[in-house]
């Protein structure tokens, strides 16, 4: 099943995507957004009212992120054996967590802001899991019973404010500088995480490639990890942390510029698409 938050004729609702349409089950079920469903346990019985929920095409509709309202977005960095070297860091013992706020996030298709006041705009394409299921103290063994499902992220990332102090806060959190979606892919439907192509293109040439089998922390291992200190509830996003390839670890560096288009392509899952405007 895909999980979809949408804009149409001026509302936001959410629903799932069957066959090139979207069912609106927020339409349906009169419930907002998904994060309010998944938190009040309700998604199950949302999900009955599909068969009388009304259909939109899926190209007709804005895509929104597919939690606008997450309580959590917790990031983790240097997570690909291939990134670590490529950014001359050493293999973290403890996965590298950092956070992002939901107003730097837009859905697919929509158009990511490059800040005016840097030019060292990076991508940074990541697999990102769902929390389903709230919990704490969740051992690995258990961590998947608490997945929703997977979607991407493209982490976009202002390199020179990453650094401006040893904390990364700075530089991933400019409004809309980052970009999720385009839809959730539940954990059934996507099946084991294992080797499935993980790629981000840049104007269409291939800059980041690798699998998900390079993670260095798994999505059990980082579930197990996050909630020794914090409680993960549903409607959370995890990122994972991006191969690879980034522009920043190039020479010459390669950065996001206005006019630019970025995808993130993970198999099963779908492809998540940006262009990249001005701030105003």
């Amino acid at each position: 099943m895909r999980i979809v938050a949408f804009a149409s004729g001026g509302d936001r609702s959410w629903g799932i995507v069957d066959e090139g349409k979207v069912l609106d089950l927020g339409s349906a079920t009169g419930t907002a957004t998904l994060g309010e469903v998944l938190r009040s346990g309700r998604l199950e019985r949302a999900l009955e009212a599909s068969d009388d929920a009304p259909e939109l095409e899926l190209t007709d509709v804005q895509l929104d992120p597919p939690v606008v309202d997450p309580h959590k977005i917790l990031c983790v960095g240097l997570n690909y054996a291939d990134h670590i070297k490529e950014m001359g860091r050493p293999f973290p013992e403890r996965p590298v967590v950092f956070t992002r706020y939901p107003d730097t996030m837009v859905g697919s298709g929509q158009p990511m802001v490059a800040p005016r006041n840097s030019s060292r705009f990076d991508y940074e394409g990541e697999f990102s899991i769902v929390i389903g299921k709230r919990g704490r103290h969740i051992a690995a063994q258990d961590a998947l019973d608490h997945v929703l499902g997977y979607t991407l992220m493209n982490d976009g990332s202002l390199r020179d404010y990453q650094r401006h102090t040893p904390q990364f806060t700075p530089g991933k959190n400019f409004p809309r500088s980052g970009s999720l979606g385009p839809w959730i892919v539940t954990a059934d439907e996507f099946g084991v995480v294992g080797s499935q192509r993980i790629a981000t293109t840049l104007n269409g040439v291939t800059v980041q490639e690798s699998r998900l089998d390079q993670l260095v922390f798994g999505v059990a291992d980082l579930i197990a990890y996050l909630t020794e200190w914090t409680e993960l509830e549903p409607g959370d996003v995890i990122a994972t942390g991006t191969p690879g390839g980034v522009g920043d670890g190039r020479s010459p560096a390669l950065y996001m510029s206005p006019g630019d288009v970025v995808s993130v392509e993970v198999e099963g899952i779908g492809t998540l698409t940006n262009s990249i405007v001005s701030e105003t």
